[in-house]
């Protein structure tokens, strides 16, 4: 583990954000993987301390998933971070990026009833705005070739 990674681990809002994906990656992996052996993660972040006492406990796969996206996270360019599905640079492989999208999609909607409904308002809200931005940047790009 790098002193670059275990710095930026330390900051608030990447631990939000890892934190948030460990809960998402706990519903999905009950969900859809509950004959599945589960252990608690061992990754960089869990070693951290990231998740605090207890990491999430998940397979193979979803462990997989969540060192992957911890380094993700850790790493993005972008400073504010905007969510994945609203960024201009995509930074997953092709398919984590899938993967990454079926557990928000299983899990976005009922982590509303396991404490994350605040964020799922930021979330719509973001969206909202991510998609009146790019609109308008469609509408100058016209204004500019039309002339």
């Amino acid at each position: 583990m790098s002193d670059r990674f275990a710095e930026k681990m330390r900051e608030t809002a990447v631990v939000h954000d890892t934190r948030l994906l460990g809960d998402f990656a706990v519903i999905y992996c009950r969900g859809n993987h509950a004959d599945e052996a589960k252990a608690p993660l061992a990754s960089d972040g869990a070693a951290l301390g990231v998740y605090g006492a207890r990491p999430p406990v998940v397979c193979d796969r979803c462990a997989d998933l969540l060192a992957y996206a911890e380094k993700r996270r850790a790493y993005c360019p972008k400073d504010p971070k905007p969510f994945c599905s609203h960024c201009d640079t995509h930074c997953y492989t092709s398919e984590q990026a899938e993967y990454m999208r079926e557990v928000m999609r299983y899990a976005g909607p009922r982590s509303l009833l396991h404490g994350h409904a605040v964020d799922g308002i930021k979330h719509v809200i973001e969206g909202r705005k991510a998609k009146r931005t790019a609109a308008a940047r469609a509408a100058d790009i016209d204004r500019e070739g039309s002339r």
